[in-house]
């Protein structure tokens, strides 16, 4: 038994300081099937837990493309303003984000892919925590409103009533990026 509020995270730690710093995530099974979560995501009721390492290469390839692409999106946005983001990914072979480029931007080229890695090397550098936050629909939509991105205000009006939606911050402050996700994630940019 755990008191409410613990964590993948906390378990690991608590078996010993070897598995607290190999742990990235957890396979966690709530009677209905197992789930691939964030380390450091509460357990709402009683589980079965797997810690997930590196060593179980599948999950943890699928955590570092995810991230990727996460990664790839702030950087375009950082590095060109105006830029709307879509969906973004893992794959098989690696990862993706589609982008909506700013109208007087046009479209990326090769030459721009020095820049956008050179940024996505500086944010895994700043090693900026991944936070999951669970927003209303209606403080969702009108985020992405105020902020131009009509394509993520379109997708949280779409999703089904009374589905959880979730975001993931990379940062913390006004520099913050936030964008629509189930998750999971690596514990910070750095991981």
């Amino acid at each position: 038994e755990v008191p409410r509020g613990t964590t993948p995270a906390d378990i690991a730690a608590a078996i010993g300081p070897g598995l607290a710093k190999a742990a990235i995530a957890a396979r966690v099974d709530h009677g209905s099937g197992a789930e691939l979560r964030d380390i450091g995501r509460p357990f709402e009721g009683d589980a079965q837990l797997a810690l997930v390492t590196q060593r179980d290469e599948a999950d943890a390839l699928e955590l570092a493309r995810h991230d990727f692409a996460h990664i790839l999106a702030e950087a375009v946005q950082k590095l060109f303003p105006g830029t709307q983001i879509t969906f973004g990914p893992s794959t098989d072979d690696g990862f993706y984000y589609d982008f909506a480029p700013a109208p007087e931007r046009g479209a990326f080229t090769d030459e721009d892919l020095p820049a956008i890695e050179a940024e996505m090397r500086r944010i895994i550098a700043d090693d900026q925590p991944l936070v999951r936050e669970v927003w209303s629909r209606a403080d969702l939509i009108e985020r992405w409103s105020q902020q131009g991105e009509s394509f993520k205000a379109e997708w949280a009006s779409e999703l089904p009533e009374g589905e959880e939606l979730t975001v993931y911050r990379a940062g913390s402050g006004e520099d913050a990026w936030l964008d629509m996700c189930r998750g999971p994630h690596l514990a910070s940019t750095g991981k």
